[in-house]
């Protein structure tokens, strides 16, 4: 018998989590049985259950490969000189991560589904900690931004960049939360709305009146 490729089976894993993926944000996460997978991806259950023993390690496996996605494109970013800034910089990726992410499934659709594993975490405790790794993950590769931004006289340094990172990740989670409740959240409007946020300056003594 010939011996399989780690190629092959590479492929294989993409192909099977791909097609979870737009099951789960097709349908929700609840709604989708694993034959809905195996009809989704063309494959047998043997083929399947060799790689993910059920829906758990699928949603898993997606929130997983979601974190890292990102937390290499801010990676990437913090080593420009200088980095961009934050509107541009979270634009980019939101970009990345509801456009590109699973060719064919509409945007309104993947965030939900993102929202669906977000939920899931108050009961699982293994994807909790999947969720949780990621979640302090980006707060360290923000935290470097932040760095890298006071490196190149960027930022002032009055505020901890802990409470940046936190911040920065908020706004991107809101930003999912909006586009799956209604579905008519583009990514240059979260940059406009930043940029009009950094544009700001406090108002100096003596100045009305």
């Amino acid at each position: 018998m010939a011996r399989v490729s780690q190629e092959h089976l590479d492929a294989r894993r993409r192909q099977i989590i791909d097609g979870a993926a737009r099951c789960f944000a097709r349908n929700g996460f609840h709604a989708t049985s694993m034959q809905d997978v195996l009809a989704e991806v063309g494959l047998s259950a043997g083929a399947v259950y060799r790689y993910f023993r059920g829906k758990d390690e699928l949603i898993a496996a997606i929130a997983d490969e979601a974190f890292s996605g990102i937390r290499v494109a801010f990676e990437e970013a913090s080593r420009v000189t200088p980095p961009p800034t934050p509107d541009v910089l979270l634009g980019a990726v939101l970009r990345i991560f509801l456009e590109e992410r699973i060719p064919g499934a509409d945007r309104q659709a993947f965030a939900r589904l993102i929202v669906q594993v977000w939920s899931e975490t108050m009961r699982d405790e293994k994807l909790f900690r999947t969720l949780s790794e990621g979640y302090n993950g980006m707060r360290e590769v923000w935290a470097e931004l932040v760095e890298a931004y006071r490196a190149n006289g960027l930022m002032h340094a009055d505020v901890p960049a802990d409470h940046l990172a936190r911040t920065m990740i908020a706004i991107a989670q809101g930003f999912i939360a909006q586009q799956a409740l209604f579905g008519d959240v583009e990514a240059p409007i979260l940059e406009d709305g930043l940029r009009a946020l950094m544009s700001m300056t406090p108002e100096q003594p003596g100045r009305r009146g």
